[in-house]
């Protein structure tokens, strides 16, 4: 349900959820699903006036390449129905290369045993997808419009939250979903260890001359990695209702280069820059025939220090960010906000507090070791495939052929990165 801000002055919540983009809404309905969750009361405060709109016309500019385990996730808090049902892109391969030279490795669902390797979905509907379900629990109160201006200390068993418009709010818990520059964070005074990675993503969309087949495509070279992943849109051929087909032939495209490169891609006219493109892609997919308006931004591996402290705790962005080129950003955070919400509901269960700092600990143990094992192989790929040595080149080369020869060890990689092996949330097993 959705509430003013006057009519939820000096409110009590067990739990204040800043930030109801996917991870901080994930996070909420996590809470309030299975055994414990019936006693939370969770409020979600939003800076932005309203939810995103997912609209059918045009695909928007930012996707996620979801995981199984976060497919899971939200299947497990009631979203995978409605975004299966509107658009998804599965893929069953994923095909990878080196630009300075003949390495390549392939990656094939049926090799896992699997039926795709993910799906890309857009941003804005999975979202909505959330917005949807949590409206309809009574448990979730959802306040847009509203900036945090201040945070209290832990007193009492609880912190404040004062928003822009002079209301005050009082929860048990917060939780920061509030993305890389959160606020909450920097209200707590919680470092950030920040890195850039001297890169900027350029994101767009495109439609090539071939169809993608359901194939994730991503190309590296000193200058950084393009990923091409697999979009789907439905058009009628007869104009008839009910007799929609699928047009493969459109991707999103993540291209992450270096500043200089930035500059003089964006500066190139559509035509340019659809040829510059296509040829980085070694025109797999044939020739760029479309774009849509690009945009791009700096890239940054972050990590804050602390990701609790008493009735405190940071997910997704707001307590890492990661290099895009295996598109585990968002996963990470699903799995933040599922293991957070499985330790609280114990915590419910046991007649605990949400802010109890041992509960808030269990879930910094499960979910640490595991972000920052990610972002020491993200580092790693990126330093080994911007090196421009011939030695290592050819090391390289060699190393990607021997991986993808070594299937003993390529797919139990693939089956970690995927998260279909390994213990997950109980939320995410159905």
């Amino acid at each position: 349900m959705t509430h003013t801000t006057d009519e939820l002055d000096q409110r009590i919540y067990d739990i204040i959820i800043v930030g109801a983009g996917m991870v901080g809404l994930t996070c909420a309905l996590a809470c309030v699903e299975g055994t414990g969750g019936e006693s939370l009361n969770i409020a979600v405060i939003e800076s932005q006036p309203q939810p995103p709109t997912w609209q059918a016309q045009q695909f928007d500019k930012r996707v996620s390449a979801l995981t199984e385990a976060s497919r899971s996730i939200l299947n497990g808090v009631g979203a995978w129905a409605e975004i299966q049902q509107t658009r998804v892109s599965p893929y069953q391969n994923m095909h990878v290369w080196d630009a300075d030279g003949v390495g390549k490795i392939e990656f094939c669902a049926a090799d896992l045993q699997q039926p795709v390797l993910g799906h890309i979905v857009e941003n804005n509907l999975i979202v909505s997808a959330l917005t949807k379900q949590a409206q309809q629990h009574s448990q979730i109160e959802l306040l847009y419009g509203s900036k945090v201006a201040n945070l209290s200390g832990f007193k009492n068993n609880q912190r404040t939250i004062t928003l822009d418009s002079g209301v005050s709010i009082l929860a048990k818990l917060i939780i920061a979903a509030d993305g890389a520059l959160s606020t909450i964070r920097n209200l707590a005074d919680i470092e950030l260890k920040e890195k850039p990675y001297h890169h900027n993503a350029i994101v767009t969309t495109v439609k090539t001359q071939k169809e993608h087949g359901f194939t994730a495509w991503q190309r590296f070279d000193e200058t950084g990695p393009l990923a091409f992943l697999p979009l789907s849109r439905r058009y009628s051929s007869s104009g008839q209702p009910g007799l929609a087909e699928l047009d493969h032939h459109y991707s999103s495209i993540v291209w992450s280069v270096t500043a200089e490169k930035t500059q003089q891609l964006m500066a190139l006219n559509d035509e340019a820059f659809a040829g510059a493109l296509g040829a980085a892609l070694e025109y797999r997919l044939g020739e760029v025939v479309e774009i849509e308006p690009r945009f791009h931004y700096p890239l940054f591996e972050r990590h804050a220090s602390q990701y609790v402290l008493p009735g405190l705790a940071l997910i997704g962005d707001a307590a890492h960010t990661i290099h895009p080129l295996a598109g585990q950003g968002v996963n990470l955070g699903f799995l933040d906000a599922a293991v957070l919400a499985e330790e609280l509901q114990r915590g419910a269960a046991a007649q605990v507090s949400p802010g109890n700092l041992d509960i808030l600990k269990r879930y910094r143990r499960r979910r640490r070791g595991d972000n920052q094992m990610m972002f020491s192989s993200m580092m790693g790929f990126k330093k080994l495939f911007e090196q421009p040595s011939l030695p290592v080149r050819w090391a390289r080369n060699r190393g990607l052929d021997l991986l993808d020869q070594a299937t003993w060890l390529k797919n139990p990689i693939a089956a970690y990165a995927m998260r279909v092996n390994g213990k997950l949330p109980k939320i995410a097993q159905g």
